[in-house]
């Protein structure tokens, strides 16, 4: 399934290690760049800034190459734009395949094509089903699910599940009001689902191609069942998709539920990320903190803005300055001392001895003794026969 060689996916692992193990001053900047010439990798690029200019250069080729078809096919007129989308997808299909084969990978120029065909299928689709949503979104899911797991491509997988959240959605508005009314805990149910399902996959992975993929649909997730009840977009969504309005001394239904979820949620993601040391589910919880807190001010203001950022800075910077005093002498689990990888002199000859055998790097002994041996005539013994 995944176009490109596995060899080289194993060398970019390989040269990611290395790169670890420079900045952590196990191995030599020399040693390094040997690694980096000895192993074949990917054309990629992870200057964002450079990425995005390769985007738009590729974006800007991926246009001309589609603005050329188009002039030879204006004389079809009507049926050329039923069928114009489908070619533009097309040429991005072929663009990603020729791009993958140049071992074109995280480069920008392939992420120009490899979007640009998920995105035309999309109108494509649009165009041949008057706009029907459903339709649209599930067809993207699909080709980002087949780009992503043929390209390695994150953005993809970032697209499909946008698709199938969308396709979830637009399948509940089917339903009419029952739907929309069920909506929160349908997406809740789904979220919570699909979370166990991508940690069962990541935990089952004999190769760690697709991981960044899966770790980015398993935080989507966590987004997705906290935004599902939480009490702010519920009620909003309520007055967008069923017109209702909240009057003064009444609330939606439900709503002690929402009011518990929104603050309880959070709380049960930052205990869990302290628990399973879980970085990013550790950025999602301090994340929903935070909204939680705007949802009640968005409706609740009891103190001026003002006061309100003051108790707030006040209350964050106690937190820190008394996590930091707690952990801060503490050398396992949750520590405040920095990653040993970047200031360790423990194992550092022995790291370097371990990548210069892996990789054939003589490395450099240097003698320097005070004492001079003599010349030895019998079995080594350092001695002429003399004093």
């Amino acid at each position: 399934m995944i176009v490109y060689d596995t060899k080289i996916l194993d060398n970019e692992i390989l040269v990611d290690e290395a790169n670890t193990l420079y900045k952590g001053g196990f191995i030599s900047k020399e040693q390094k760049q040997f690694i980096k010439k000895e192993l074949p990798v990917f054309r990629s690029q992870n200057n964002i800034l450079v990425r995005i200019g390769f985007f738009l250069l590729g974006s800007f080729l991926y246009g001309s190459i589609c603005g050329a078809i188009s002039i030879i096919g204006m004389n079809a007129e009507n049926a050329y734009f039923k069928i114009c989308c489908y070619i533009f997808a097309a040429v991005g299909f072929a663009g990603s395949e020729l791009l993958a084969k140049q071992n074109y990978h995280n480069h920008g120029l392939d992420d120009a094509f490899i979007l640009g065909a998920v995105l035309n299928i999309g109108f494509a689709i649009g165009i041949t089903t008057d706009g029907y949503e459903s339709v649209i979104a599930f067809f993207m899911a699909v080709v980002s699910i087949y780009m992503f797991l043929r390209y390695l491509h994150l953005l993809s997988m970032l697209v499909f599940c946008l698709s199938i959240t969308a396709f979830l959605f637009f399948q509940m508005f089917e339903f009419g009001e029952i739907g929309k009314n069920v909506l929160p805990f349908t997406a809740m149910i789904f979220a919570a689902i699909c979370y166990f399902l991508t940690r069962k996959f990541i935990s089952n992975l004999s190769k760690s191609y697709y991981y960044n993929g899966l770790l980015l649909a398993n935080s989507f997730c966590l987004i997705l069942f906290y935004l599902s009840c939480n009490y702010l977009v519920v009620r909003e969504l309520s007055s967008e998709l069923l017109g209702t309005e909240v009057q003064p001394g009444t609330d939606i239904p439900f709503a002690f539920f929402f009011y518990g979820f929104t603050f309880v949620v959070p709380i049960i993601y930052l205990v869990q990320a302290l628990r399973a040391k879980d970085r990013f589910m550790l950025w999602i919880s301090f994340l929903a903190i935070g909204f939680s807190i705007y949802t009640i001010r968005f409706y609740y203001a009891v103190l001026p803005i003002e006061l309100a950022l003051t108790l707030g800075g006040i209350i964050l910077f106690a937190i820190a300055y008394f996590s930091i005093k707690k952990l801060k002498e503490k050398e396992s689990g949750i520590t405040f001392k920095q990653d040993r990888i970047n200031h360790s002199d423990n194992f550092l000859h022995a790291e370097a001895l371990i990548v210069a055998s892996t990789f054939g790097i003589k490395p450099e002994v240097k003698v320097d003794s005070p004492m001079e041996f003599g010349g030895g005539g019998f079995s080594g013994g350092g001695s002429a026969g003399n004093f």
